[in-house]
């Protein structure tokens, strides 16, 4: 049976351009042959996407311009047999983002939201079978505050990604944080080690499972059934392309194994593979496996 999910985040036009490395010289034109390529992405495409790949049934909540870019997100998003009948067309322009990658994987980020942290969604919004999901994957924007405060009051699995974090009292990201029951950020900017940070976010806000995604050094667990912290190696690939969208990979194959009923460390082993796969690829919103691709190397490694 599938794992019926709902996700609501951010949906995007992005643009990859192949750099020669960071800091980038000024120079007046380059010609970086299949090194500029535009695909439909956002977080909210990229959890959607990589849990239909391993077998999910998504519905996406998102909102899109009236423009000839909504159609093209639109139609993606069915080609790969996602729901879009919660998306809405009210914004100004179609979010879009460009994303610069070095020949190591590193990349800068430029993401224009348009309007859509002006934008709020109720619950009321959305069909009553919303509510009734394994679990409800709510991103860090705007308008998913008053979703992840009622998704929680009515005792809905919440899951959400906060990305970096620097401030535990981080005002922002206080209501994701306060309402997730299953929380990953990145170790990016942290104050401190980041063992001792996720046992400060475990203390303060008690969420069930806390993940701190560290890239190449792996990712952290915290369970608070078990009362422990562990750290889960990363998975190499043979080559690293594009690092952009590992944390939502991280973050979306935890799901999907954790909601079948693996423990949160088998589901984290299963998903560093699905995110060292994943970063072989150009694009966030690209380079999912299949379960039973993550299961046959999981099997391999024991």
């Amino acid at each position: 049976m599938k794992n019926r999910i709902l996700v609501s985040g951010l949906l995007n036009i992005e643009t990859t351009v192949a750099v020669k490395g960071f800091p980038i010289n000024y120079f007046p034109i380059d010609y970086p042959f299949f090194g500029v390529n535009s695909n439909v992405s956002g977080v909210g495409c990229n959890i959607a996407k990589a849990l239909t790949a391993l077998g999910d049934d998504v519905g996406l909540v998102s909102f899109l311009g009236n423009d000839d870019e909504s159609v093209r997100v639109i139609s993606d998003l069915e080609k790969h047999g996602i729901r879009t009948d919660m998306i809405s067309r009210t914004l100004k322009n179609t979010p879009a983002s460009a994303v610069l990658f070095d020949p190591d994987g590193r990349r800068q980020v430029y993401c224009d939201l348009k309007d859509i942290q002006d934008q709020s969604i109720s619950p009321d919004d959305l069909p009553e079978s919303v509510m009734k999901t394994d679990i409800s994957v709510l991103c860090n924007i705007n308008f998913n505050r008053e979703l992840i405060r009622a998704a929680k009051k009515n005792g809905v699995v919440t899951a959400t990604d906060v990305h970096v974090l620097s401030d535990i009292n981080d005002e922002y990201n206080r209501d994701f944080m306060e309402n997730a029951d299953i929380l990953f950020m990145s170790d990016e900017r942290l104050p401190c080690p980041p063992e001792v940070f996720i046992r400060r976010i475990s203390e303060r806000f008690g969420n069930r499972i806390i993940v701190i995604g560290m890239g190449a050094k792996g990712a952290v667990l915290f369970d608070s059934a078990k009362d422990s912290t562990v750290t889960v190696p990363a998975y190499a690939p043979a080559k690293i392309v594009n690092t952009v969208g590992a944390g939502d990979a991280l973050f979306s194959s935890f799901i999907h194994f954790y909601i079948k009923g693996l423990t949160a460390q088998e589901a984290l082993e299963r998903a560093v593979i699905f995110a060292g796969i994943k970063i072989g690829f150009n694009g966030a919103a690209i380079g999912f496996s299949d379960e039973k691709t993550i299961e046959r190397i999981y099997n391999n490694q024991k």
